[in-house]
Protein backbone atom coordinates (compact mmCIF):
# COMPACT_ATOMS: atom_id res chain seq x y z
CA UNK A 1 0.00 0.00 0.00
CA UNK A 2 1.19 3.49 -1.00
CA UNK A 3 1.22 6.06 1.65
CA UNK A 4 0.25 10.17 0.69
CA UNK A 5 4.34 10.41 1.11
CA UNK A 6 5.24 7.63 -1.23
CA UNK A 7 5.87 5.58 1.47
CA UNK A 8 5.05 1.74 1.78
CA UNK A 9 3.33 0.29 3.88
CA UNK A 10 2.50 -3.87 4.86
CA UNK A 11 -1.36 -4.17 4.64
CA UNK A 12 -0.92 -5.50 8.29
CA UNK A 13 0.24 -1.72 9.19
CA UNK A 14 -2.67 -0.59 7.28
CA UNK A 15 -5.12 -3.07 8.99
CA UNK A 16 -3.73 -2.59 12.64
CA UNK A 17 -3.98 1.40 12.08
CA UNK A 18 -7.48 1.27 10.82
CA UNK A 19 -8.01 -1.11 14.10
CA UNK A 20 -6.56 1.49 15.80
CA UNK A 21 -8.59 4.31 14.81
CA UNK A 22 -11.87 2.33 15.35
CA UNK A 23 -10.89 1.55 18.53
CA UNK A 24 -9.97 5.13 19.31
CA UNK A 25 -13.68 6.50 17.76
CA UNK A 26 -15.26 3.72 19.48
CA UNK A 27 -13.36 5.31 23.06
CA UNK A 28 -14.53 8.81 22.52
CA UNK A 29 -18.45 8.40 21.65
CA UNK A 30 -19.83 7.97 24.95
CA UNK A 31 -19.08 9.31 28.37
CA UNK A 32 -18.63 7.27 31.15
CA UNK A 33 -21.82 6.84 33.06
CA UNK A 34 -21.06 5.95 36.63
CA UNK A 35 -22.18 7.67 40.18
CA UNK A 36 -18.97 9.16 40.38
CA UNK A 37 -19.81 10.65 36.74
CA UNK A 38 -23.06 11.59 38.20
CA UNK A 39 -22.26 13.10 41.21
CA UNK A 40 -19.69 15.39 39.43
CA UNK A 41 -22.05 16.41 37.30
CA UNK A 42 -24.98 17.56 39.52
CA UNK A 43 -22.33 19.06 41.90
CA UNK A 44 -20.94 21.14 39.40
CA UNK A 45 -24.57 22.38 38.36
CA UNK A 46 -25.02 23.16 41.68
CA UNK A 47 -21.89 24.43 42.51
CA UNK A 48 -22.08 26.73 39.65
CA UNK A 49 -25.65 27.94 40.62
CA UNK A 50 -24.39 29.15 43.96
CA UNK A 51 -21.43 30.41 42.82
CA UNK A 52 -23.50 32.95 40.13
CA UNK A 53 -25.66 33.68 43.31
CA UNK A 54 -23.03 35.12 44.91
CA UNK A 55 -21.72 36.95 41.97
CA UNK A 56 -25.08 38.42 42.25
CA UNK A 57 -25.62 39.05 45.90
CA UNK A 58 -22.45 40.99 45.16
CA UNK A 59 -19.52 38.71 46.66
CA UNK A 60 -17.47 38.24 43.21
CA UNK A 61 -14.87 40.45 44.46
CA UNK A 62 -13.50 38.14 47.64
CA UNK A 63 -10.28 35.97 47.54
CA UNK A 64 -13.01 33.07 48.46
CA UNK A 65 -15.11 33.60 45.93
CA UNK A 66 -12.24 34.34 43.19
CA UNK A 67 -11.14 30.97 44.86
CA UNK A 68 -14.08 28.99 44.24
CA UNK A 69 -14.31 29.72 40.70
CA UNK A 70 -10.94 28.65 40.05
CA UNK A 71 -11.80 25.31 41.65
CA UNK A 72 -15.33 24.68 39.90
CA UNK A 73 -12.96 25.75 36.75
CA UNK A 74 -10.13 23.15 37.86
CA UNK A 75 -13.44 20.62 38.50
CA UNK A 76 -14.44 20.94 35.00
CA UNK A 77 -11.11 20.13 33.46
CA UNK A 78 -11.28 16.76 35.62
CA UNK A 79 -14.78 15.86 34.71
CA UNK A 80 -14.00 16.63 30.80
CA UNK A 81 -10.52 13.92 31.80
CA UNK A 82 -13.17 11.68 33.34
CA UNK A 83 -10.99 12.10 36.87
CA UNK A 84 -14.34 12.03 39.01
CA UNK A 85 -13.05 11.80 42.38
CA UNK A 86 -10.97 14.60 41.73
CA UNK A 87 -14.03 16.41 40.22
CA UNK A 88 -15.76 15.99 43.56
CA UNK A 89 -12.88 17.07 45.63
CA UNK A 90 -12.51 20.48 43.83
CA UNK A 91 -16.71 20.48 43.87
CA UNK A 92 -16.57 20.25 47.70
CA UNK A 93 -14.12 22.76 48.65
CA UNK A 94 -15.10 25.22 46.34
CA UNK A 95 -18.62 24.85 48.14
CA UNK A 96 -16.84 25.66 51.39
CA UNK A 97 -15.56 28.77 49.54
CA UNK A 98 -18.64 29.90 48.66
CA UNK A 99 -19.69 29.78 51.92
CA UNK A 100 -17.24 31.77 53.13
CA UNK A 101 -17.23 34.80 50.63
CA UNK A 102 -21.05 35.25 51.90
CA UNK A 103 -19.86 35.53 55.36
CA UNK A 104 -17.30 38.16 55.27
Amino acid sequence: MMGKLGRVFPPSAAILGGALAALLAAACTGKVDTAAARQCSNDLAVAYKELDLAEAEGFSGTVDWTKAASLLAAARVQHEFEHYPNCIEKVQRARVYIKRSKSG
